[in-house]
């Protein structure tokens, strides 16, 4: 269960809630030269980058959904998962536009053991949606938003929503609100207001400012101690070593 948010003003801010249940799944923060990401442990060992941003300002995530039969794993020439496209996505092997060419001209499948779909954005605020089985959309609005149901065809997850689960609800709200100088703390309040408890607890919370070209996240829901990952700062501090 997650919410991820792209608001285009004078600044592009996204936002990306993690929520996960810790007896299913290991993750840690990575911060790197190139990349900020949350990984998760997968069964070849790996901590692997699903959801995250690389310095390029290019982000991505992905969210559980209920899956659809026409969005199933299938191995072979011309299919892809989610997962590897989102990684390679995130790792700067694909650019945006590389995915864009990879989604017209491949079946984009769920990976083998969990049903997810994507959201990745870049620097210029374009926002590519991708459901595997479904489809995807391009767009560049005011904001995008998704959580964990499809937002091609809400029919078929609507009845997969979870009683109170309004998540979505109220933070179209908050952005419908929000004017051309929505910042790095208007996103961190919109993030607390949906953060969850409980087993499927918000774990981290990541805000990145493309003007800055700079990360902020928190752990655990403690929105008072925010951490800072400084892309560009980084990468000159490793110039002058």
């Amino acid at each position: 269960m997650c919410t991820r948010f792209v608001y285009n003003g004078k600044d592009t801010v996204v936002g990306f809630n993690f929520d996960i249940d810790l007896s299913v799944w290991t993750h840690t923060v990575v911060a790197e030269r190139d990349r900020f990401f949350i990984g998760i442990k997968m069964p070849d060992g790996q901590y692997h980058s699903y959801h995250g941003v690389n310095r390029n300002g290019n982000v991505g995530t992905l969210l559980y959904v209920n899956g659809n039969e026409n969005g199933k794993y299938c191995d072979g020439v011309g299919y892809i998962t989610i997962a590897d496209l989102t990684e390679s996505y995130i790792k700067g092997q694909l650019s945006f536009d590389g995915v864009l060419d990879v989604v017209r001209n491949q079946k984009i499948v769920y990976a083998k053991d969990v049903s997810m779909q994507a959201m990745l954005s870049d620097r210029s605020g374009r926002v590519l949606i991708i459901e595997p089985g479904i489809g995807y959309r391009l767009e560049q609005t005011k904001y995008s938003l998704i959580t964990n149901y499809s937002i091609l065809n809400p029919e078929t997850t609507r009845s997969y929503i979870v009683p109170g689960d309004d998540r979505f609800e109220r933070a179209i709200e908050q952005l419908e609100r929000q004017g051309d100088d929505f910042s790095v703390t208007d996103a961190f309040d919109l993030l607390k207001s949906v953060r969850q408890e409980g087993r499927w607890a918000t774990r981290v919370s990541f805000v990145y400012s493309a003007n800055r070209n700079k990360v902020y996240y928190v752990l655990n829901n403690d929105f008072e101690n925010k951490i800072e990952h400084d892309f560009e700062i980084f990468w000159k501090d490793l110039k002058s070593c």
